[in-house]
């Protein structure tokens, strides 16, 4: 009966011993692979947003086993209810943190409410999200990008720079219930204000070059006399510059954009496009994605939003 007993009583030691080892071999897995960031993203069509991307990828693969990256995109700018779903998507995946460029400021915040409520770290990049409506519905996300009324406002100063008081331009805008388009537009504005420069029409092309393109063209052939168009982004300001080209306004009509795409790049260098501004896409997502591991460090942190840079281009900078 002794020998039964211990046997037993040895049994019982080697299954807990085993139960130990296995579980010690997970979790050294799970501190190996790290956490799991989602990086949520508006058009992979738009060049800035694939840039975001990669600078991601690139931060994610300096410091492998520290967090795995799972990178989504929308088709495009206004697909708001695909990238509701990607959040929801990533809920049900567990991920320990969201880094979210929302194509909307208002409507992704319910999806984003609900992530929190599951206990995902959330931050917000590029476009902020309403600050009113957070507070109303008691949800605290920060946010961490660049100051675009300001950026904005630097970049319209030098198509001011170029033009005379009275001259009248044009603007495209995009996105309007976006506030990274809210603020661009009110910095083009006020840079019109401040060189009594007149915007006699202003539309928006919801962030996309074909559609900048279509608007560019009728506005132009109704104000025959402009002298620039502010472009709320890059993609906008290339299908300008397209529709100045077709009726051979090249040089007389100046552009100007904002977020430093290649092809705008390559089109200052050539004289075609005066200025845009470069909040950075290599790094933005980067930036979100260390404050995210950061609070995931710090469950206690305050949540603050962080500014990041925003810098003109101009043919001097090329």
């Amino acid at each position: 009966m002794y020998w039964t007993d211990a046997l037993a009583l040895l049994k019982k030691a080697f299954s807990l011993l085993i139960a130990l080892f296995l579980f010690s071999c997970s979790n050294s897995s799970d501190s190996e692979q790290g956490v799991r960031i989602a990086l949520v993203m508006k058009s992979l069509a738009n060049e800035f947003f694939a840039t975001m991307a990669k600078g991601a990828e690139e931060h994610q693969q300096k410091t492998p086993g520290r967090y795995e990256l799972i990178v989504n995109g929308i088709k495009d700018e206004r697909d708001l209810s695909r990238q509701v779903a990607i959040v929801d998507e990533m809920v049900a995946l567990r991920v320990d943190a969201i880094v979210i460029a929302p194509a909307d400021s208002k409507a992704l915040i319910p999806a984003l409410k609900k992530a929190k409520a599951a206990g995902i770290v959330v931050v917000n990049i590029d476009n902020k999200l309403d600050q009113e409506l957070l507070a109303e519905e008691q949800v605290k996300i920060p946010f961490v990008g660049p100051n675009n009324l300001t950026g904005a406002q630097r970049v319209g100063a030098v198509l001011a720079d170029n033009l005379s008081p009275g001259d009248q331009v044009l603007m495209l805008e995009g996105t309007r219930t976006s506030f990274n388009a809210q603020q661009r537009a009110k910095g083009f504005e006020l840079a019109m204000k401040e060189s009594a420069i007149e915007i006699v029409d202003s539309q928006s092309a919801n962030w996309e070059m074909r559609e900048a393109n279509i608007i560019t063209a009728s506005m132009l052939t109704r104000y025959p006399d402009i002298k620039g168009i502010l472009a709320g982004n890059d993609s906008m300001a290339m299908g300008a510059l397209a529709a100045v080209k077709t009726i051979g306004k090249l040089g007389a009509i100046q552009i100007v954009g904002f977020d430093n795409i290649s092809a705008v790049n390559q089109a200052i260098a050539a004289g075609e496009i005066l200025a845009t501004a470069d909040q950075h896409a290599d790094k933005l997502a980067a930036y979100g994605i260390d404050y995210a591991l950061a609070l995931l460090a710090d469950e206690k942190a305050i949540l603050a939003d962080r500014e990041t840079p925003v810098d003109l281009i101009t043919a001097k900078d090329i």
